[in-house]
């Protein structure tokens, strides 16, 4: 079985500000100058380039988003640190609270107590 392949978004953000907006390289050149891009830095040089999209615009590209193993256990862990609840992460990272409290149950599945009553 094939392990799918993560698109390369340093390749990506780099090859866009070159062509489209290189008045705004300098602001996004710390994010760039880091080996791999997380999800978070993902959002945020996506946030630095485009800072005001259309609703419609934000609808079509929230509908594209993935998120592999890694990524949601980043989100997950970032929710434990920050002190948030389900609601307060979906609207940091712009997604369903259903879809967080499906991670959860997922990947942070508490063990069941077996004990004969």
């Amino acid at each position: 079985m094939e392990k799918s392949q993560k698109p390369d978004y340093k390749k990506i953000y780099t090859d866009l500000l070159n062509l489209k907006f290189p008045e705004k390289k300098s602001f996004c050149q710390k994010i760039l100058s880091k080996a791999t891009l997380s999800v978070q830095d993902v959002l945020q040089i996506n946030t630095l380039i485009f800072p005001a999209q259309e609703k419609s615009t934000f609808k079509l590209n929230q509908q594209h988003r993935s998120y592999d193993r890694s990524d949601i256990l980043e989100i997950l862990d970032y929710q434990k640190t920050k002190n948030l609840n389900n609601t307060q992460l979906a609207n940091y990272f712009k997604i369903s609270r259903n879809t967080i409290a499906r991670w959860k149950k997922m990947f942070i599945s508490l063990p069941y107590q077996t004990g004969n009553s």
